[in-house]
C-alpha cells in the first residue's frame, strides 16, 4: 500500500541519519590509537542523502524502484559507519568477540550501499529499466563481485598483530585459516569485477542518451553528469589524497540531480549547470596557474618584495579575467550546441539577412535563423494585420514542420502584438531547454521588428488601393455633386436671370419676386460649395492655425463630459498641408472616440514639434481597450492617415486603465518647406496662440 510504502521510506530517512550522527560520536570518542585514518567516506555521505531524497522521490511515487534504490543504498551506508565504530569502540573496551561479530552487519551494509548506489542506480536510471538485456550482464557482474567480497571478509582469515592497524586484532569467528595464502589473489579478482562494473553502470546512460529525445536527454544528463563527476572525483582521490573529500561532497549531491531527473524538474536546464560548471573550472583553473606563475616570476624577479608580486599576479589576472570568461563560456557553448551555440552570432547573422532584402524576404531569414539556432523541425511566423473586425493574417511564412501543437511565441512591438512565432518539436540534439530560452530571448525581438515591417508595407499596400478608390469615389462625388446639385441649380437661376429681364417692364412686381428667389438660390449655392470646401481641408486651419483648431476641438467641456487639455510645443507654423489636416482629423476622430466610449474624466492633447518629427499625444484616463479589441473604422482611418504620410500610429489601452493615441509624423526640419510641397501662409491666416 502506497502508505505503507511512505510510511517505511520516512523511518528510513530518520534512522539513517541518526546512525550516521551516532557514528561520528563513537568515532570523535576513542582514543587515537583506535581511531581510523578516514572516518568520514562517501558512505557517509550516502547515508545522509540518498535515503532523505529517496523518501521524497516515494512520497509522489510509492512504487519507483530508483527511489527505493537510494533508500537501501543509504541506510546500508548509515549501517556499515555505525557498526564499523561500534566494532571499534567494542575492541577498545576489550569485548574483541562483540567486536568481531558486528564485523558482519558492517559488511552487509558496505554491500547494500556499493551494489545499490554505485552499480544498480546508474543501471536503472532515470526510468527503472535496464536499458536493454545485454545490460544484465553487468548487473550479474556488480551481484556476483560485491557478494564473492562480503563472503570473502566473512572467512578472512585474521592478519598478525603486526600488519594490523589497531592495538589489537578483532577476530573473525567465521575464519577459515586455510584460505590465508589466496586471500590477497582472490581480492584482487573480485575488486577487479567491482572496478569493471561501477564504470560499466555509469556507461549505461550513454546508449540511453544517445537514443532519447530532447526531453530525455534533459532527464538523463543529469544522472549522467553526477556519476561521471563522482567517478572522475574518486580516482583524483587516489592519485591526491589531500582531494579525496571532493568525493565525499559530490557523493552527497549525486541524490539532488536524481531529483531533478526523476521528478523531470524543468525549473533548471541541466545545460547552465554543466556550462556554467566548466566555465567556473576553467577559470578557475586557469587564473589560479596565471596567478600562481605571475605570483612565482615576480619573486624571481624582485626577491624579497612578495607584495609586490601579489600585486602584480592579482593586477595581471584581473585584466584577463573578463576575456577569458567569454572565451570560456564561448567554447563550452560551441560543445553543447555545436556551431549556433552563441545567440549573439545568430543575432548578427539575423541583421546581415535583413539589411539585403525587403520585409518578406527578411522574414524567411528569421525564421531560417531561428530554425537553425533552435534546431527544430519547423518555425512559422504569422503576421496579423490591423483591419477591423477580427485580427487577419497578412502573412505567413514557414520553414519545415510545426507539427500538430507548436509552442506559440508572440511577437510585440512596443506593446502591441503584431503577430505570433510558431516553433515546431525540436529535432535530436544535446540540451535544447535551456538553450532555447535563450535563443528566443535574443531573437524574437528582431521577429517582431521585421513582423512589424511587413505589417506596416502590408498597411500601405491597403491604404495606397484605399486612397486611389477614395479619391476615384471622391471625384465620382464632387462631379455628381457639382453636376446634379449646383449645376442644376446655376442653370435654374440663370432661367430666372432671363424671365425677371423679359418681365423688369411689362411686370415689375414678378420680376421682383423671380429675383428674390434667385437671392435665395444664391445662397444655397453658397452653403454648398462651403460644404465641398469643407470636406477638402477644414477651413479653420487657414483661419486660425493647427495649434488653435486642435483646441476648438477641444472645446469647453460639456456636461458630463471629459475635462480636456491642450498644448503644443516648437513652430508649428510651417507645416505641410497634408500633415496638418492628418494631425486635424486623427485628434477629431480620438476625441470623438472618447466622448462615445471611454467614459473618461480627463484627456490630455500634446502636440510637439522636433527637429524631423511632429508627435501627437492623445490620451485618456477611461475604460481603456477591452482585451479583444476589433479595430473599427475610426481606428483604421487613423492608421492610415498616418501611413499616407510614413508616420507611425500606436494605439494602446490596458483595460481599466485608459488609452493612448501616439502619432508620430515624419516632417522637415524648421524652416524648410516640404519636398514637392512648397506653401504659404494664406493671407488672413493668424498666427496660433
Amino acid at each position: 500500500m502506497a502508505w505503507a510504502a511512505r510510511a517505511v521510506a520516512v523511518i528510513l530517512a530518520v534512522v539513517s541519519p541518526v546512525l550516521v550522527g551516532a557514528a561520528m560520536l563513537i568515532f570523535a570518542g576513542l582514543p587515537e590509537e583506535w581511531r581510523l585514518p578516514v572516518t568520514v567516506t562517501p558512505l557517509t555521505a550516502a547515508g545522509v542523502t540518498f535515503p532523505v531524497v529517496g523518501a521524497f522521490l516515494i512520497a509522489h511515487r510509492p512504487r519507483l524502484k530508483l527511489a527505493w534504490l537510494m533508500c537501501v543504498g543509504g541506510i546500508g551506508g548509515a549501517v556499515y559507519d555505525f557498526c564499523q565504530a561500534t566494532a571499534l569502540a567494542s575492541a577498545e573496551r576489550g569485548d574483541l568477540a562483540l567486536a568481531g561479530l558486528l564485523r558482519f552487519p558492517a559488511q552487509v551494509g558496505w554491500a547494500a550501499c556499493t551494489l545499490a548506489l554505485e552499480i544498480l542506480l546508474p543501471l536503472y536510471s532515470p526510468d527503472g529499466r535496464l536499458p536493454s538485456r545485454r545490460w544484465r550482464a553487468v548487473v550479474l557482474l556488480g551481484v556476483v563481485s560485491v557478494g564473492a567480497e562480503v563472503a570473502r571478509k566473512s572467512v578472512r582469515p585474521d592478519p598478525p598483530l603486526e600488519d594490523y592497524p589497531f592495538p589489537a586484532v578483532i577476530p573473525n569467528p567465521l575464519q577459515i585459516p586455510a584460505l590465508a595464502p589466496y586471500d590477497s589473489a582472490i581480492g584482487v579478482l573480485i575488486w577487479t569485477g567491482i572496478l569493471v562494473a561501477i564504470p560499466l553502470a555509469a556507461l549505461s546512460l550513454l546508449p540511453r542518451f544517445r537514443r532519447a529525445g530532447p526531453v530525455g536527454r534533459r532527464q538523463i544528463g543529469w544522472p549522467l553528469s553526477a556519476f561521471a563527476a563522482y567517478i572522475v572525483f574518486m580516482l583524483v582521490g587516489v592519485v591526491a589524497p589531500e582531494l579525496y573529500w571532493l568525493s565525499i561532497l559530490w557523493a552527497a549531491l549525486v541524490p539532488v540531480a536524481m531529483v531533478f531527473s526523476v521528478m523531470r524538474y524543468r525549473l533548471y536546464g541541466i545545460d547552465t549547470i554543466i556550462s556554467r560548471t566548466f566555465v567556473a573550472a576553467g577559470l578557475l583553473g586557469v587564473v589560479g596557474g596565471v596567478y600562481f606563475g605571475v605570483a612565482a616570476l615576480s619573486s624571481l624577479m624582485v626577491s624579497g618584495f612578495d607584495q609586490i608580486a601579489g600585486l602584480a599576479a592579482a593586477l595581471f589576472t584581473g585584466a584577463f579575467f573578463q576575456p577569458l570568461r567569454r572565451m570560456l563560456q564561448r567554447v563550452i557553448d560551441r560543445l553543447l550546441y555545436g556551431p549556433v551555440g552563441d545567440p549573439r552570432v545568430l543575432a548578427e547573422r539575423l541583421v546581415q539577412e535583413v539589411r539585403r532584402g525587403d520585409p518578406a524576404q527578411a522574414l524567411a531569414s528569421v525564421i531560417g535563423v531561428l530554425r537553425e539556432g533552435l534546431a527544430v523541425q519547423g518555425v512559422a511566423v504569422e503576421v496579423t494585420g490591423g483591419e477591423p473586425g477580427p485580427q487577419v493574417s497578412v502573412a505567413s511564412t514557414v520553414s519545415g514542420q510545426v507539427g500538430d501543437s507548436p509552442r506559440e511565441v508572440p511577437l510585440v512591438w512596443h506593446g502591441e502584438r503584431v503577430g505570433r512565432l510558431l516553433v515546431g518539436p525540436p529535432t535530436p540534439r544535446r540540451f535544447p531547454a535551456a538553450h532555447d530560452e535563450r535563443v528566443l530571448a535574443t531573437l524574437v525581438p528582431y521577429a517582431a521588428d521585421v513582423a512589424h515591417a511587413l505589417r506596416m508595407a502590408a498597411d500601405l499596400q491597403r491604404s495606397r488601393e484605399r486612397i486611389l478608390t477614395a479619391r476615384e469615389e471622391e471625384r465620382r462625388r464632387l462631379r455628381r455633386d457639382l453636376h446634379d446639385g449646383l449645376g442644376q441649380t446655376l442653370s435654374g437661376m440663370a432661367m430666372a436671370v432671363n424671365m425677371a429681364r423679359l418681365s423688369l417692364k411689362t411686370s415689375p412686381e414678378a420680376a421682383d419676386g423671380l429675383l428674390r428667389e434667385l437671392r435665395s438660390g444664391m445662397d444655397a449655392v453658397t452653403g454648398d460649395i462651403r460644404q465641398l470646401v469643407y470636406g477638402l481641408r477644414p477651413p479653420v486651419l487657414d483661419d486660425l492655425g493647427l495649434a488653435a483648431a486642435v483646441q476648438a476641438l477641444a472645446g469647453p467641456a460639456h456636461p458630463g463630459g471629459p475635462a480636456t487639455e491642450v498644448s503644443a510645443e516648437g513652430d508649428l507654423a510651417d507645416l505641410s498641408a497634408a500633415v496638418e489636416v492628418a494631425v486635424y482629423r486623427i485628434t477629431q476622430e480620438a476625441l470623438t472616440n472618447v466622448r462615445r466610449h471611454a467614459r473618461a474624466t480627463r484627456v490630455r492633447v500634446e502636440l510637439r514639434r522636433e527637429p524631423e518629427a511632429l508627435r501627437l499625444l492623445i490620451a485618456d484616463d477611461g475604460v481603456g481597450l477591452p482585451p479583444e479589441r476589433r479595430l473599427g473604422v475610426g481606428l483604421t482611418s487613423m492608421r492610415e492617415r498616418t501611413a499616407e504620410l510614413g508616420g507611425i500610429c500606436l494605439i494602446n489601452g490596458e483595460p481599466g486603465a485608459g488609452t493612448t493615441v501616439e502619432v508620430t509624423l515624419p516632417v522637415p526640419a524648421a524652416g524648410a518647406p516640404a519636398v514637392g510641397q512648397p506653401r504659404t501662409a494664406p493671407a488672413g491666416r493668424r498666427s496660433a496662440p
